[in-house]
């Protein structure tokens, strides 16, 4: 019997790819449950397609696979869903992109970005300016009695 080879490479070129779980970057889980980064420059919950948007847009050739689920995840619900797979390395072994060599230096680039994508900054802006009037005015007046 002959093996093909093609398939065979194929195989072996998606081990270069590395996993990334929405799990891994959310600052709402301990390291028990999956957290894999400090919980400082964690994010708070992530999800699988906004950690494939920061990816591909940095360059890195990216696989989205939603309905794949963290094992540790006992929600099931759908914004718990998918792993990302980004290729790490390229078939000599040496990373795809120089400055990330590691899958740490790609989790921390992903939660450090991810807050500044425009869904999050939408989405989060008009509510804080006004939470943050009504209750910047008072905090002022609370220091200024002082």
């Amino acid at each position: 019997q002959r093996v093909d080879t093609a398939y065979l490479k194929s195989l072996f070129s998606l081990y270069r790819f590395i996993c990334i779980y929405p799990a891994y970057l959310n600052n709402k889980k301990t390291i028990a449950e999956g957290r894999r980064i400090p919980i400082d420059k964690a994010v708070e919950n992530p999800t699988s397609t906004e950690i494939q948007d920061v990816c591909a847009a940095v360059g890195f050739n990216v696989l989205l696979e939603k309905n794949k689920m963290y094992p540790r995840e006992w929600n099931r619900d759908v914004q718990y869903r998918g792993r990302v797979r980004i290729q790490l390395k390229q078939d000599d072994g040496n990373p795809c992109l120089p400055q990330f060599p590691t899958r740490k230096s790609v989790m921390l680039y992903a939660a450090e970005t991810i807050p500044k994508l425009k869904t999050r900054t939408q989405k989060m802006g008009g509510s804080d300016q006004s939470v943050q009037q009504g209750e910047g005015g008072k905090k002022g007046k609370g220091k200024k009695k002082k």
